[in-house]
């Protein structure tokens, strides 16, 4: 499949956007506090905020550079906001008010009239008509001046060269120097309305391109985009091409309402709702925004937690005492799944899930996102928190290097861990099940393989990929293998979905597959062909859906997805040409013609010399096998060959009598006559090749179309059969070839042709008389 990394919009389509439009302004904040935006009408918004602390702010965002949308979707940059007029009514409860000292203010970030940079605060109540919480406000920004007393304490704002602007929000008893946690936390909330902007150049430019759907679904996570609008994030999954699901994670660090802890910090209280009341708004306006676009969704919950928030007795522990820690930054914890509160909690926020999807008239689908015993850096399982050891027996025997030899007392310990693994997640697609009562209902696994199968740690699948799994335990399991995929581990990637298959027994038709993710803009162009590939490969192979992971990154580095040919927009060398794998029927010997042809740009210059140019990398076939024809019966069976091959339609074998091995032209094949590739230790998949010419000099000829039957392969000079033959000619190894190893291959190969004419002119007397007929074909071009 085609794609594409867009670094600009260029000539794509376009439209026009009121500047202020509401579902571009954004939300941000410093932990513990919390809040999201969300658009309630054409011209509203409204923002819903939890501030834990007395010092907490948020801010209420707009930006004049479009840093969140893919480029093709997003609006042009403009700075210049002279002349022009905001306006809105402002209604709000729960936050300081307009009139209040620390009450709203519009900060503008920006430079002043000789390029300094500069920032002015702009009380709104300065620019308010009404009372302090339900009030017009108007901001003429080349009228426009900070300071809290005017016109006294004015500070002209320069509206020319402007970065940002945002509307700070506070709580009552709001303390900068103070931070006091608030018990229990306070809400507020905001809502502008009737925002409008009136004046010079109200309106921006903005991408509105529509991809074609493609058959790829969306992955994302509120993690990630809990700063921004749903329906900016809808808008970008359904511009792209992204149709039928989304997988959405609601994360491990912002959808959670939070207590003090009582040492200075906030965690996790189970007495709590599942959702704090911003990410509570934010979904219900993300799942009926995507019902109305025609999507459904899984919501997916994971047994990690950000760890500054994570209740101590709910962490998995190592057998020294450590807790678990990802690597993120910063870190999160894993939730034991033996203890009995974290269970509880997670159970608790399933059912809060499954209803929400109800409420928006979705279907319930459910997914446990990568549940397992973390294993930290130098390989030790973290199995040994108090419940863990309590449920494990009581003193579980240590082990101190998953990756070392195991006793039977240690490997035992691994699949009671991974028994008591598969109960945890048995009791939430349970409790989901039940809150779904009648309404349809479909529960997911997701596994991370590159981790829960590591060679390193061959028993370690015994804990984290337990057999409890199997299918029905989960109706569709869903499979990633990004770190294997980017770093071109191919055998490992091929042989972790088998043994998943054959362990936990998913048909291909009960199977998702999510390819991504990029952590790094800087490995785009190295990575996202690997991640467009993979995925690709996932709708050949028949897995039921094809996720990209995850939305920011592909607006960050600009994927976009091109059609296929189900969408007709797909260049021919894309398209899958019709080919019957048959050969044909007449042995056609040496009477027939044979001529390989290259094509070369030759240039004459005004002084007579010559600049050439190739431009075919491999020299293209043509065959006259009229000649070959010698008798009324072979006439006969051409005619009903070429009938069936409908002329020039359809592909079809041929063997060609002067070069059809790969030992010579026409020699015995042996395991060591053609190099194929050299291995690296992670590349499995080595296209068959022949070389024409000395080392120095050989043109390399793709083998599409090997006899199978006669294939045989070495790595490093020793025969070997651990390997699969793929369509066109790719050799497939179990286990990827050691690096520096050579891989060598012998074969038998037809040549893929195609009759040259939708015509056959043959003449009964003439044949008759020893005239042969001609009967063109052309090699075709199936390197893929």
């Amino acid at each position: 499949m085609s794609f594409w990394l867009a670094s600009r919009r260029t000539v794509q389509t376009t439209d026009t956007i009121q500047r202020f439009d509401p579902r571009f302004w954004t939300v941000d904040f410093p932990r513990p506090a919390m809040a999201s935006v969300v658009t309630i009408g054409p011209d509203a918004l409204r923002v819903d905020a939890v501030f834990q602390k007395a010092d907490d702010l948020i801010g209420l965002i707009w930006e004049s550079a479009d840093r969140w949308d893919h480029p093709l979707l997003a609006y042009d940059t403009d700075r210049d906001y002279a002349r022009l007029t905001l306006s809105f009514r402002w209604r709000s409860g729960g936050v300081l008010p307009l009139d209040a000292v620390n009450g709203p203010t519009l900060t503008i970030e920006g430079r002043d009239a000789a390029g300094n940079p500069r920032s002015w605060y702009v009380r709104l109540w300065n620019y308010a008509v009404g009372t302090p919480t339900d009030a017009v406000v108007s901001l003429p920004f080349s009228a426009l001046s900070g300071g809290f007393m005017l016109p006294g304490e004015a500070d002209p704002v320069h509206p020319s060269d402007i970065d940002r602007m945002f509307i700070s929000l506070v709580a009552p008893g709001y303390s900068a120097s103070a931070g006091a946690p608030f018990t229990p936390a306070l809400t507020g909330w905001v809502e502008l309305t009737a925002i409008r902007c009136q004046g010079h150049k109200p309106m921006l430019t903005i991408g509105d391109v529509m991809v074609p759907p493609h058959g790829l679904a969306m992955a994302t996570g509120y993690d990630d985009g809990y700063n921004q609008t749903p329906a900016r994030l809808l808008r970008a999954i359904r511009g792209l091409g992204y149709r039928g699901s989304i997988n959405h994670y609601v994360g491990m660090s912002h959808f959670f309402p939070l207590a003090p802890d009582g040492a200075g910090g906030f965690v996790v209280d189970p007495a709590l709702p599942a959702l704090n009341v911003a990410a509570e708004r934010w979904h219900a306006a993300f799942l009926s925004g995507a019902k109305a676009m025609g999507y459904t969704v899984i919501l997916s919950q994971s047994y990690e937690l950000l760890a500054q928030h994570c209740p101590a007795s709910w962490q998995q522990r190592a057998s020294d005492g450590s807790p678990a820690r990802t690597g993120w930054s910063p870190p999160s914890a894993l939730l034991s799944p033996a203890n009995t509160a974290a269970n509880a909690w997670l159970r608790k926020v399933a059912v809060r899930l499954a209803g929400m999807l109800i409420e928006a008239g979705l279907p319930v689908r459910y997914q446990v996102g990568e549940p397992w015993w973390w294993v930290t850096g130098d390989r030790r399982i973290c199995i040994y928190d108090d419940a863990a050891k309590a449920a494990l027996g009581g003193n579980p025997v240590v082990i101190p290097d998953l990756g070392g030899a195991l006793t039977a007392s240690q490997i035992a310990l691994l699949d009671a861990a991974g028994a008591l693994l598969a109960a945890s997640t048995a009791s939430l697609t349970a409790a989901v099940r039940t809150a779904a009562g009648s309404a349809p209902c479909e529960t997911l696994l997701l596994a991370f393989l590159p981790t829960v199968l590591a060679p390193a740690m061959p028993e370690a699948r015994r804990a984290n990929l337990p057999t409890g799994w199997a299918w029905p335990a989960f109706d569709v399991l869903q499979i990633e293998d990004y770190d294997w995929l980017t770093a071109g581990f191919e055998a490992l990637r091929m042989g972790g979905r088998a043994e998943a298959e054959a362990r936990l027994g998913y048909a291909r038709s009960r199977q998702h597959y999510v390819s991504g993710f990029v952590l790094s803009g800087a490995d785009a162009g190295a990575m996202w062909p690997m991640i467009d590939a993979a995925a690709s490969e996932a709708q050949a192979i028949g897995v039921s859906e094809t996720f990209i992971w995850a939305l920011p990154q592909v607006a960050r580095d600009g994927f976009t997805r091109l059609p296929g040919p189900a969408a007709g927009t797909a260049s021919e060398d894309d398209i899958m040409q019709p080919f019957d794998d048959v050969l044909f029927p007449i042995a056609i010997g040496r009477s027939a013609t044979v001529t390989p042809e290259f094509s070369t740009n030759v240039t004459i210059t005004a002084s007579g010399f010559e600049r050439r140019n190739s431009l075919w990398a491999d020299a293209r076939l043509r065959f006259d096998v009229g000649p070959g024809v010698r008798s009324e019966a072979e006439l006969g069976e051409l005619i009903a060959f070429f009938r069936a091959r409908r002329g020039q339609a359809r592909g079809f074998r041929l063997r060609d009598p002067s070069d059809y091995s790969s030992n010579g032209m026409a020699g015995v094949p042996t395991a060591l006559d053609q190099v194929i590739g050299v291995g690296d230790g992670a590349k499995a998949r080595f296209p068959l090749v022949k070389a024409y010419g000395p080392d120095s000099e050989a043109q390399q000829r793709r083998i599409t179309r090997p006899r199978a039957e006669s294939l045989l392969v070495s790595v490093d000079g020793l025969a070997v059969t651990a390997w699969t033959l793929d369509p066109l000619g790719v050799i497939v190894f179990t286990d990827a070839p050691a690096a520096g190893k050579t891989v060598h291959a012998g074969f038998l190969f037809d040549v893929p042709v195609r009759f040259a004419e939708d015509r056959l002119d043959i003449s009964g007397a003439a044949f008759a008389a020893g005239e042969a007929p001609s009967v063109p074909l052309i090699e075709l071009r199936e390197d893929a």
